[in-house]
């Protein structure tokens, strides 16, 4: 079966800086699957070569077996893309920016009609259709701005950060009637730094960290290749380094502990992985008492995406994601002294 999207080796760089480094991965079709990083990762750099808005260095990139660069018209009628931005004319009503829509894929004013009535419709837009767009709330600008990008009725449906800022009960809208468009045979490729938002929905996904996928496959998948449960330790609120360091010696030589992780950024924390049983925290808590260690809290809990990332890179998403916007921010601010 050919994949809905195949991407081999992909990189692009914009002057020095290194966007994507040989990335590579396949969606199938109809399966819903989740790009998932920090902000600045490279997941919109991906989703703009493979829709055709960016051309790659080097890489092959299909949709449904065809390629991209060889034939980008036959990719974009194939392609639904659904940007992080909404981008609406104000003036014009819910329904009129769907009929400029429909008229801009050459749809005919019958098919048109029928196909924007259905929409409307599965994604509750019927009350607002022929309200003007400048009135509408994020939850149903972004509901609108969903069914623009499947007016055609594309094979594949990319959607880059599709909930930001929106509030829980839109989001969960625009879950429910992602997972319907999957039972219905289309295929979504869909990027985020929400781990929730890609644990409830993807089938499969890839994470990517400046540039590169560090790991790949179903949620459940990825979660079990760590092998046990989760442990967060404090040895102190916030400890010295140096006590960091020597519990993490002692503790990565017990039999049941894996990947002794520091976080630096949360305090000096220690995050491991322990086969699952009831006396693994009581046995740590001993081994550190021996040394004359104290525990200030302990914690033990079933893997999540989070643990994923953190036992690939050494942090976790949301420091990812501090940094990135600690990066941002020296930039604007660099660019702001130079004017």
């Amino acid at each position: 079966m050919t994949s809905a999207v195949s991407i081999e080796n992909l990189n692009k760089s914009y002057g020095t800086t290194v966007a994507v480094k040989d990335i590579s991965f396949k969606v199938e079709p109809g399966e819903i699957f989740g790009l998932l990083g920090p902000n600045g990762a490279g997941k919109t750099t991906t989703i703009r070569c493979l829709c055709t808005l960016a051309k790659p260095d080097a890489g092959k990139v299909e949709v449904c077996g065809i390629s991209v660069l060889e034939n980008p018209r036959a990719v974009r009628q194939r392609l639904g893309y659904v940007a992080q931005e909404v981008a609406l004319d104000k003036i014009l009503t819910g329904r009129e920016l769907l009929e400029l829509q429909a008229a801009l894929y050459h749809l005919g004013s019958s098919a048109a009609k029928e196909r924007i009535n259905q929409l409307l419709q599965l994604l509750g837009l019927e009350e607002y259709a022929d309200r003007k767009t400048g009135t509408y709330s994020g939850g149903l600008r972004k509901r609108l701005d969903l069914a623009a990008g499947l007016l055609h009725q594309p094979d594949v449906l990319v959607l880059d950060e599709p909930t930001v800022g929106l509030d829980i009960e839109s989001r969960f809208i625009v879950w429910d009637f992602l997972r319907k468009l999957r039972e219905a045979g289309t295929t979504v490729l869909i990027t985020s730094h929400y781990l929730e938002e890609i644990d409830a929905l993807a089938n499969r996904l890839a994470i990517i960290d400046r540039g590169v996928v560090i790991a790949e496959g179903s949620p459940s998948q990825l979660k079990d290749r760590l092998g046990g449960d989760r442990v967060t330790l404090r040895i102190r609120e916030f400890s010295p380094e140096q006590e960091a360091q020597k519990a993490r010696e002692i503790l990565q030589n017990l039999p049941f502990v894996e990947n002794v992780i520091i976080n630096n950024s949360q305090g000096n924390s220690l995050n491991l992985v322990v086969t699952r049983g009831n006396s693994s925290l009581s046995k740590i808590e001993q081994t550190l008492e021996q040394i004359g260690l104290p525990t200030f809290s302990i914690a033990q809990s079933r893997p999540s995406l989070d643990d994923v990332y953190l036992a690939a890179t050494g942090r976790t998403l949301m420091d990812a994601e501090l940094a990135a916007a600690g990066t941002r921010d020296l930039k604007a601010e660099k660019k702001q002294q130079m004017k």
